[in-house]
Order: C-alpha cells, then structure tokens, then sequence
C-alpha cells in the first residue's frame, strides 16, 4: 500500500545540428555515468548525468560532446548499443556495416559486415556475448572479439527477399527492442512470425545462449509489433497483445521462460492506441511503457501488488515529440525520457506510504484514488472501502484532514487540478463500494507540472512547479524566468467552492482554483511538508538536504517568505520527508524526518539510523502529538523509539545504532521486533488506544500488530487520564500483565482509585479477571522494567498515613483486594455476581483468608435453612454454588482445614463433600470429634491445624485432667512455655513447668539460660550441672555456696575445676581458682606463665615473697623472650620470601596482559559473547600459563562443574597455590595475616614491662627491636602490594621494600606493636627501669 512518488524532474535540451536531425537510439555508460544518442544524421551526442544535477541552468541546453560517424551515402543507423568491455559504442548500418566507435579519441573502427543489414544489436548482459539481428532475420551470436558462436533463423521461411529495407525503418520499427536478455544471461527471447496463414500471429520463442538450441515456443498470438521485454530477475517476460480486432485497447502479457502466459492486463486505453515499448527498471518492480495515443503519447509506470497491476504513474507528451524510454540501470526509480526533437528528461521517483497520518489509505491506481480507512479494516489494494475517480491519471495528492473535515487534492496528468472534499469519517462505512466522479477544477490558467503538492489550510495548496521549460502538461506556463533561466517556483494556489457542503455527502463539483502567489527558488526543490506546529505553514527540502520554512502570503499579519532552519536540515537529500509535531518541555515544536535513497534516517542534522528501510510515528495523545517513531531496518526489525529519547539524544545509547549483533544481554534493552517476513515494509499506525502498527509484506497483504511498548504506553495513558475501564480492555485484549494498572503509579497510589476503578469497570466478570490476576510482585520493576519507565513510582510515598491506615501497608495484595472488596460493598448492588467476586477477593488475598469467605457462606446457608422470606436472599447465590465457587478458587483441603478451624463440623461435612472426598477418609474423623467434649474437640483441630497457641489455651481450659496433654505439648513446642507460665496458676505445677522449660534448654545446648531456670525453680544441682556445662566456674562455686558444701567437697570442686580449665586452654581463670580457693601458689604461678600473664605472676611472686619463684617467672620470661626473637626473625625471612614471590607473579601476568592486547584480533573488535569468553579464559589463567585455552571442552563448563569448583575454592582459600589463577590475593591476604594480633601486642608488651623490672634491659631491647623490625616489614609488604595490585606498572626503583621500610620508618618507631614517635621510646624504656629500682630500694629482691 504504497504511492509512487516524482520528486525531482529535469529537462535539458540537446541542441540537434540541423532542424530535420531527430533523436534514434540511445545508450548508457554505467561506468562513467554517460548517456549517447544517436541520430538520424549519423551524430552521436554525449552527455553525463551529472549535468542534471542542478536544477537550474542557462538556456536549458544540456552540454554535449558531438561526434559524426562517416558512412557511404544512403546509408544509416540502424542498430546502437554500448559495449563496456571495449569501453565503445557498438554501430550496425542498413548496408550491415559492424562499427566500433570509441567516444574519447573519436575513431571508428569496421569490424565486419552483416549481409541484408543489421536490423538490432544486442549485448548479453554480462557483456561475453553480442546478438546481432540481421535483415534476413538471422541471428548471430559471438563473442566481444568478434568469434560467431553459432547462427540461427528466426522464423522457419527460407526466403527473406534481399536484406533489409530502409523503408521498413519507420517510427514503429526502429526503436522496438528485438531481442531480450534474461538477466542472468543464459536465455534470450523474440517475437518471429508464426507460420500459420495469418500475417498478425506471431510467437515468442526463447533460446539457450550455450548451444543457441531452441528451448521454448509460445502459442500464437496477436503480438503488438516486435515489443518485448524481459524482466531482470528472469521470472517473466512482457509482451503486448494486438486486441484491435476484438475492438479492445491492447493488454500487456507476462510469460514464462517455457512460453506458457502467466497473467495479463488492459492498459484501458482507446481502441486505436498502440504500445511502443516497454522497460522494466533493475529493481524488476516495475514496467514502464510508451503508449501511442490519438492526442498525445504517454509514460507509464505499473506495479504490482496482490496480484494485480496498478499504473501508478503517467506523464504525458505531445505526440509529435515521439517519447522514448531507458531506465537508469543502477537505480531502479530514475526514469530518462528523450524525445525525437531531443529534450531529455530524468524522473526521479520515491516510494512513500499511501497510508496519512490520520490512518486513512489514499492508495493511486490510474484514475483512481482507492480510499481506505484502516482503523475500521485492514483491506489491502485492489480491496477498497470507496474510491474517487478523476478525469485522468492521478500524478500525486495531498490530504487536509482537520477535526471532521477531509479534503482531498490530486494533480492529474492531463495538467489540471481535482479537489474533493470527504464526508465525517464516522459516516464512511455507509459509502462502502461506492465510486464518486471528480471533476477538475476550473481555473482560468495552467498550473505547470507540479513535482510536490501540500496543503497550507483548508483553501491554500502550495505546489513545486517548473519553469522555463516545454511540456505538454504545462504548454499554457512555459515562460523563462526573470533571469531567463530555468528551474522551480513555489505556487500558492487558492481554491473556492461554489456549492455547500453536505456533510455526509462527497462533494466533488464547483471547485475554482487560481494561482494567488509565486515564489521562484534558486534551487531544486524535492520535497514540502506542511508544519502541523504553525499555521499556513510549510517546510521546502532542497536538493542536498536544506530545509527552509515557508509562510504563506495570505491572510497573514506578518510578512511572507521562507526561514531557513539549519537545525531541521538533512545531511543528504531525503525524499521521503515526514513532519510530525511533539512536545518537548511543555511546548509543541515540528519534528522533521527524512529517508533518503540509501536507507539513512535523518533528523536534526544527525542520522538516527544506518539501514532504515521506512518508518513511522505513533501518537497515543488525543490532539496528534507523537510520543514514539516506529522504524524498520533492511534486516527486518522493527524498533518503537520513544520521542523523548530522541529528543534527549539517548537513542545512540539505548539502541547501539539499530544494529543485530547477536549479543542477547545488549539487545535485551533494545526492545525490537523480529519482521516474520522479509522486505516487509512499514506503511503506518493506528493511533491512540489501537497502538498497532500496520506492515506491507511484499506480496501486498496487510499485517497488524502491536509492540508492547506502545500498548503499554496507551494503557498508561489511560491510567494518568484516569480511564480505568479503556486500560483494563487493552490489558485483556493484549493479555498485558493486570498488575500494570496497579504498579504503574505505585499500588498505595492505587488504594485512593479502588472506588473509582470499580465504577468505571462495572464489570464483575472483568473485576473478577483483575482480582486473580494480582500478585505481590512489581512488575514494573520486573516483566516490563525496559519497555517503560515508571514517572509516577515516587509518588507512592507521598499518599498520607491517613488515606491507608486501614490497609496493611506490607502487604500488595492483601491491601487491594480489601480496596477492592469495599468498593464492591460500596459502589455495586447486592447480587449473586457481587457476593461471588467478593468471595474471591477473601480467597485471593495473601495468605487466603478462607475462614471469612466461610463465615459469608456459612450466613447464606444459615439463611436457607431458615426458609427466610427477606427479600435480600435473591441478592445471594445459593451456599452450594459460593462454595464451589470458592473452592475453584483455592486448594480443597486448604479450604476443609479452614471449615475445621471455624470449629463447625457440618460447614466441613459440607466442604468435604462439594470437593469430592471419599466419606471413608473424613467421616469417621468427623464423627469422632463430635464425641468429644467441646474443648477437648477444638484442641485436637487445633493440633491438627498446627495452631498450638489456640491447643494449648483450650487444653487448659479443659481441667487439671488433661495436664499431662499440657506438659506433652509445652515439650513438643518449646515455645509455649512462657504461656504455659502465664495460664497455669498453681505453684507447684509452675516449678515443673520451669524444670522442663531448663531441660529443654540443657539439651538445646543452652546451659547458662538452662541454670537460671533451674534456679528459678530451687533446682540446684541441675543449676551446679548446667554451670558446669557452660565453663562458667564462678557460677559453680556460687551455687555450690547456695548447696552449703564441705570445705572438702569445696576443694575438692575447685581442683576439678582447676584442671577443667587447664584442659579447656583457660590457664589464665584456672590460675585464678588456684590461688584462691586451693591456696597453691606453686601451681598459681606455672599457670600464669602458661597464660603469658607476666606481670600478674611477677606480682603475686612478689606479693608472696619468694625468691624460687621469681627467678622461674624471670627464666620463663627470658626463654619467651628468646623464643620471639627467633619467631620474628623467622618472620622477616617469610614476608620478604612471600613479596618477592607476589612481585615476580604480578610483573608476569602483566606482561601476558600487555602481550594478548598487541595481538592482531584486539578484545574490542570481538563480539561480546567472545570477549565474555575471553575475558573469562584470561581470568582463569595463571601468571605461568604459556598458552591460551583452546577447545569447548577447556573453555566451556557445566554450572554444576562452576559451583563444585567455587566450593573447592572456598575451602582452599587459604593455601597458596603456586601457578595458580588466585596466586596473588592469596599471597597478599597471608601477608595480611602475618600482622601481630591484638592478644600478641599485649603479651608482648606484658613481657617487656617484666624484663625491665627484672633488670633485662638488654635482651628487652633485643625484644624491642625484632618485634619493631618484623612489624615494621610486615607493613611494609602490605602497604607494597595495595599499591602494586591497582595499578598496571611496577616500578623497579619504587616499588621496593627497603624503600617502603625507609618511607614508614621515617614516620615512627613500634614499642611492644603500637607505633610511637622515636622521642618517646628511651623515656618508656627509662619509666620500666625506675619502677625496678624502687621495688628494689623498699625491700625486694637484689639487682641482677
């Protein structure tokens, strides 16, 4: 559903050398872009195309290169071509001369001569192979070095009288294409007479170009001359019946290659016309031909679609001026006509939708104009809702629509101008299958040849026309410009109706139109587009790119003219130029898109899109305003690009340039569509809440469909216009997920909108859909979190307190389904319907509140046994149908546990048997509990239900008989001790409750919360135990006091004790149970040295004055001391082991870094799948691997595989693994955890405190510094290898440890692992010393 476009037309004139000189034949360089004419006189002419480039030029002569090809006298062309291979014109005269005639040093060369004259030359397209056609109707073929291949006849007659005629080279014969090329090259075709009597049968016989072997003959028809084409991509061949003798204008038939007719069309012509030629052009989509008629000849162009041929074009000539045709062969829309006088002229075409931007087809067929709206079917050409007829063939239009007015203007190709105005669309059905005759409009002066036609309003039409040149559509304007030169003008023409419109009617007469303003354009004009932002306004795209904005000189305040807007132009000329209005902060502005020839999409100056194949753009708004651009590219996605994207310049961003890179994790915010069929085109949209979007496959059937994005936009615009009802149809009609009504703006925002949203559904059925659908997850976040983003999360947080307090706010589900149940008691009538949906609210919530939904039901059938005559019992299903209702709902034993919980036996009769349980399984259990007392039955329910909170509180209500059943359950459930407490009231029963509460804690392992029960409860022994259990020794010796001991079991506790501790690795605690409860001061003190608490045992040696003892605490400190000096030394050999390791491991992998990115294939020209690879293989290799990984089996692993390995890792996390992919971390966490602890930092201050009072000042400093030495190094290392492990260069010169030791020790000194200044290190040192000498001095023990 396309129209063909002209946007650029160009004539030039070549000057002939005599006035009886016309125009024969023609030929195209495809290398060097040249057109040759040959002429009557013998002449070749030459011109480039770039000459037509510019639009405007001096005189309208095209330059030339003429050169004269001497022949005999009375003998002339009569057969042209060019051959690229010699890069020459090949020449055949009537005297059968073979020329080779080289344009550039213009020299003729005879290669040989054909006897009865050459009567066609044709090239094979490959250019191997030359046919030549001679006047005894022979065809040879031979080689481009002049070898004949082979020679074949074309008819079966033997006689062909004596050669070639020239007076058989009239009008018709000379320019008709004699022999046909397949597009391959490996069959070519003719038309020969047939031998049956008549003179006017002729067949179409094809043959191989290998053997020149006749491969297929057609039936015998009425051919038109010798007009034959075949099509480029080989599937038909085009031919034209002769229909004069069935009084009926000629058809044009399509062949096969095995001569059977495949399909044929009228060219609805008068009788007597006739078929000239025919062309099909490169992209074998069209066909273009010379119809001879009575008054003019005329150019036609046919395309077809679903089956059935269209003229989408015709241009008309004088008939005088005998037009003629060629295609450009590399573009398949440039058409070049020249005339017998010699003016030549190139067509540029432009394939644009049919479809407006209100979504209505305007489709061109002939006549006609086949009108469509698409919003109420999708019927594809030559299917129609009605269609308008003009006078003559329909050149191009434009459509003015504006609220319920629709008019339509179309430029015919007899020159004239047919305006029509449509009813309201909402009466169109009622036109369906009707045709209206147009009429042109009347007007007193020609208009030209118009190129572009938009409305300005509903009065004005601006026009692109022609100047300075003669053309039968504009004979009555064809004066120069003011500067006589040629080139456009922009025309203001002015229309008026003289009869009333009748608003369900077409009205077609009494329209007058006059041309009320020129504007003559320096440039070539190709486009024009109407601004919908500003009224009486257009915006004119000049070749190149340049848009200038136009005002129109009518009516208007301000002063006319044209605007250039730098900012709106194109990089390149776009002829497929779309203007559409949006909003960008509050304001509305045009937007300008063009396609030009090469698939680039531009807008503001940039290209959005490489490989744009056509696009479109959507508004979900009501006044027009887009808010998406829909494209599709040459590999068939179609991608919907929100405005504001564009707008923003984040499209480069979010789409990476509309490139399929195979990549899923990119493309999966990319949010494209796969085209199920390729070359499927974009030909509009459906607007608004329809969000479809309509393609064109090339077969010509139309397809709908519908983006997510866009449906998702229109369901959210609905919601912010509050149209609740029109969101929840799309939601059903497109299957979107319901939560989006709800998670849109926020679900606490939805809360407010419940009533609302109910009222405007009034739809259980529908409210019922909605209510099933909803879940706790937010699916804005989730399922559609890159389709569209969510503006109105934020405002969730500001619904007020007030507004939700009677929700729970942690629950989704739960607060709306009691939104919606209120609504529903609220806004709906009572009916079966509503109580129905409101059952499904209270089954639906999270968790399912099933016993409310039980006690509903339970009511209704409370009123059925009754027999109550309240009017109200018919706005209530019956108890059996809400039942079953209920339990589709939700899980039938879900809902029987529920019926038990009411403690309603007979509502769980009911349950098990609606939801088909065998009575064997439940009526025994039924029949049981109803011989049960009352508490004694809801306890064991509420066993069975796991409600042990309710069991326990009914077991104790039942009496002290069913104590015993307490304590099980309190055993069972642990937690329901504290209750147990608080409802049993007699003491002694408490003090039994607590013991088992301690026991349960003693085996739960919890031993010191287990002693304060028992205690709770005068159970000391078990108390003393669960101390004991714990470690807790002051907690034993004061429970052991609480049991008032002997002296002897005292002592004899805490030597157990004592030694408990030892063996637990307390020396510390058991030295202190020693030395104050057994009095050993021996023991005492071995334990404080065992503790490393040198000071303490220093102190109470002291405290107990005895020398032995001293002296052992002094020889243990000077082994411990000994011992650390050789521990840190040990040290210093390991970290500085350890660095020199991680630093040969980290220079080596960066060096296999540096190596991999200087190979050839860089990591960033890989695909991303292969990088990932990469990458991963990179990180897994060793600083000592010495190739890369190779094969799927190295490179690709199971999860399963990946996770045991985790698992393994994790284990082995602290080993050092040489070679391995970890090497490096480890060995820096080691070197971390070499650091001294806290512990280790206190002993050893503790240790040189004691050496310094014991007069070891110089194994102290020994102490001193080893232990500053190695701490110092440690830090170094790991301050070395932060640094080291962050950056990609290691500095030989910095990068060492003795240069880290220096920078760290500069800074200060370690005493006993805490850093100091050095100033203050000798007066600690001196401070130890005079704490001795004064212990000394006041009565201790001699210097040493």
């Amino acid at each position: 559903m396309k129209n063909l476009k002209l946007y650029r037309e160009i004539s030039q004139n070549l000057e002939l050398q005599s006035p009886q000189e016309v125009l024969v034949f023609s030929a195209f360089d495809i290398e060097r872009n040249r057109l040759f004419f040959a002429s009557s006189a013998n002449i070749i002419y030459t011109a480039h195309l770039s000459s037509f480039q510019n639009g405007k030029s001096k005189g309208l002569l095209l330059p030339s290169e003429i050169n004269q090809i001497e022949l005999e006298d009375g003998d002339l062309i009569t057969a042209f071509d060019y051959m690229m291979e010699k890069e020459a014109l090949i020449i055949g005269t009537e005297n059968g001369l073979l020329l080779l005639h080289n344009i550039d040093d213009n020299s003729t060369e005879i290669v040989g001569q054909v006897e009865g004259g050459v009567k066609c030359i044709s090239p094979s397209p490959d250019g191997d192979l030359l046919a030549i056609l001679t006047g005894f109707r022979q065809v040879l073929v031979m080689t481009h070095d002049w070898d004949l291949l082979y020679e074949i006849a074309v008819e079966e007659k033997e006689n062909y009288g004596d050669g070639l005629d020239v007076r058989e080279l009239d009008g018709k014969n000379m320019f008709g294409s004699f022999i046909s090329w397949r597009g391959d090259g490996k069959y070519f075709a003719m038309i020969s007479e047939a031998s049956e009597s008549s003179a006017l049968l002729k067949k179409i016989k094809v043959w191989e170009r290998d053997s020149g072997a006749l491969h297929s003959t057609s039936d015998s028809k009425v051919f038109m001359e010798a007009v034959l084409e075949w099509m480029p991509s080989g599937a038909k061949i085009a031919a034209v019946y002769d229909r004069k003798v069935e009084n009926r204008c000629p058809d044009i038939a399509f062949y096969e290659r095995n001569g059977l007719v495949r399909s044929s069309f009228s060219i609805k012509e008068a009788v007597d016309a006739t078929v000239e030629s025919l062309k099909w052009n490169c992209g074998s989509d069209l066909v273009a031909s010379v119809v001879r008629c009575e008054k003019y000849d005329a150019v036609k162009l046919w395309f077809l679609s679903n089956n059935h041929w269209y003229l989408k074009h015709e241009v008309r000539y004088l008939r005088q001026d005998g037009v003629r045709l060629m295609w450009d062969p590399v573009k398949p829309l440039q058409l070049i006509c020249w005339t017998l006088g010699g003016q030549i002229t190139i067509y540029n075409f432009t394939w644009i939708s049919a479809v407006t931007e209100n979504s209505t087809a305007l489709f061109i067929d002939d006549s006609k104009i086949l009108v469509t709206p698409l919003s109420l079917s999708l019927m594809p050409p030559p299917l129609h809702l009605f269609s308008l007829k003009f006078p003559s063939a329909v050149r191009d239009l434009a459509l003015y629509s504006n609220n319920s007015k629709n008019r339509v203007a179309a430029f015919l190709s007899d020159g004239s101008l047919g305006v029509v105005e449509l009813p309201d669309p909402d009466t169109w059905e009622d036109l369906e299958e009707k045709e209206f005759t147009v009429e042109a409009s009347i007007s007193e002066t020609g208009f030209g040849s118009f190129v572009n036609l938009a409305w300005l309003d509903s009065h004005i039409l601006l026009a692109v026309s022609h100047y300075g040149f003669s053309h039968s559509n504009c004979a009555s304007y064809s004066s120069m410009g003011e500067d006589g030169l040629s080139g456009f003008c922009l025309q203001e023409i002015e229309l008026l109706c003289s009869e009333d419109h009748v608003p369900s009617l077409v009205t077609g007469p009494g329209w007058h139109a006059k041309i009320s303003h020129r504007n003559y354009m320096e440039g070539l004009v190709i486009g024009i587009a109407p601004n919908p932002a500003k009224n009486r306004s257009a915006f004119v795209q000049f070749d190149g790119g340049n848009v200038v904005e136009y005002t129109s000189m009518l009516g208007l305040a301000v002063t006319g003219g044209s605007t250039k807007h730098d900012d709106m132009s194109f990089s390149s000329s776009c002829p497929w130029m779309s203007v559409a209005k949006a909003s960008d902060s509050g304001s509305l502005k045009p937007l300008l898109f063009g396609l030009d020839d090469i698939g680039r999409l531009h807008f503001g100056g940039k290209v959005l899109c490489n490989n744009c194949s056509s696009f479109s753009c959507y508004s979900n708004l009501a006044d027009q305003v887009i808010t998406h651009l829909i494209l599709s590219t040459k590999q068939d996605f179609l991608f919907v690009v929100e405005i504001g994207d564009i707008l923003h310049g984040e499209i480069e961003l979010k789409f990476e340039n509309f490139v399929h890179t195979g990549n899923r994790r990119k493309e999966e915010n990319m949010n494209f569509i796969n085209i199920w069929e390729r070359g499927a085109k974009i030909i509009g949209v459906l607007h608004g809440d329809d969000a479809a979007v309509i393609i064109q496959t090339t077969r010509g059937n139309l397809e709908s469909i519908h983006p997510r994005k866009l449906v998702l936009a229109s369901i959210v615009n609905a919601l912010i216009q509050r149209r609740f009802r029109d969101a929840l149809l799309l939601v059903r009609r497109h299957r979107i997920d319901f939560n989006v009504i709800v998670d849109y703006c926020g679900w606490q925002t939805f809360l407010q909108s419940a009533s609302e949203f109910v009222k405007q559904v009034n739809n259980l059925s529908y409210i019922t859909e909605f209510i099933c659908s909803i879940k706790n997850e937010n699916i804005m976040e989730t399922l559609y979190k890159n389709y569209i983003s969510t503006p109105c999360q934020n405002r969730a947080g500001d619904v007020q307190a007030k507004d939700v307090m009677s929700f729970d706010s942690s629950s989704k589900v739960s607060s709306l389904l009691l939104a919606i149940r209120k609504a529903l008691e609220e806004q709906v009538t009572e009916s079966p319907a509503r109580e129905l949906c409101i059952l499904t609210t209270l089954a639906r919530s999270d968790p399912p509140m099933l016993e409310e939904a039980l006690k509903r039901i339970k009511v209704i059938r409370e009123m059925e046994l009754l027999g109550s005559s309240d009017p109200r019992r018919t706005s209530y299903p019956s108890a059996e149908e809400a039942l079953k209702h209920l339990l589709w709902l939700s899980d039938s034993d879900a809902v029987f546990e529920a019926a038990l919980g009411l403690y309603d036996l007979n509502l769980a009769a009911i349950v098990a048997v609606n939801s088909q349980r065998d009575p064997k399984e439940f009526l025994p259990y039924l029949q049981e509990l109803e011989r049960m007392p009352s508490l004694v039955m809801c306890y064991n329910i509420d066993l069975r239900l796991h409600r042990y909170e309710k069991a326990f509180r009914h077991i104790v209500s039942a009496g002290d008989a069913y104590y015993s059943d307490c304590m099980n359950l309190m055993s069972k459930n642990p937690q329901l001790f504290p209750l147990g407490l608080q409802m049993i009231t007699d003491p002694a029963k408490k003090m039994q409750v607590l013991e088992a509460w301690g026991d349960h804690l003693s085996d739960e392992k919890c031993f010191e919360d287990a002693a304060i029960t028992y205690l709770c409860c005068s159970s000391l022994e078990n108390a003393l135990k669960a101390y004991r259990s714990c470690g807790d020794w002051s907690g034993v010796l004061t429970v052991a006091g609480l049991l008032k001991l002997e002296k002897d079991e005292l002592m004899q506790l805490a030597h157990d004790l004592c030694e408990e501790l030892q063996a637990l690795g307390k020396p510390g605690e058991a030295a202190k149970i020693a030395l104050e409860y057994c009095g050993d001061v021996n023991r005492g003190i071995n334990l404080l040295i065992s503790a490393r608490d040198w000071e303490e045992a220093l102190r109470v040696a002291f405290m107990h004055r005895k020398e032995d003892l001293v002296l052992e605490v002094k020889n243990a400190a000077l082994d411990c001391a000994s011992t650390l000096i050789s521990e840190h030394k040990e040290g210093l050999e390991k970290v500085g082991k350890y660095l020199t390791r991680y630093l040969a491991v980290r220079q080596r992998r960066l060096l296999l870094a540096a190596k991999l990115q200087s190979e050839e294939r860089s990591i960033n020209d890989l695909d991303d799948d292969t990088v990932s690879e990469a990458s991963s293989n990179f990180s897994g290799m060793s600083a000592y691997t010495t190739g890369t990984r190779k094969g799927s089996a190295a490179s690709v692993t199971s999860s399963v595989t990946s996770k045991a390995r985790d698992m393994r890792r994790q284990r082995k996390r602290g080993k050092i693994r040489p070679g391995s992919p970890d090497e490096e971390l480890a060995l820096v966490e080691h070197l971390k955890g070499m650091s001294l602890t806290a512990g280790a930092k206190n002993e050893l201050r503790s240790l040189l405190f004691t050496l310094v009072k014991l007069g070891g000042e110089e194994i102290a400093r020994k102490l001193q510094l080893a232990g500053e030495n190695f701490q110092l190094t440690q830090m170094a290392a790991v301050k070395l290898a932060e640094d080291t492990i962050s950056t990609d260069i290691i500095n030989e010169k910095a990068h060492t440890l003795e240069y880290y030791i220096r920078k760290m020790r500069s800074t200060g000194a370690i005493i006993a692992g805490h850093v100091v200044p050095k100033s203050e290190w000798c007066s600690c040192m001196l401070a130890c010393e005079e704490s001795v000498v004064k212990m000394v001095l006041e009565g201790g023990i001699p210097k040493n």
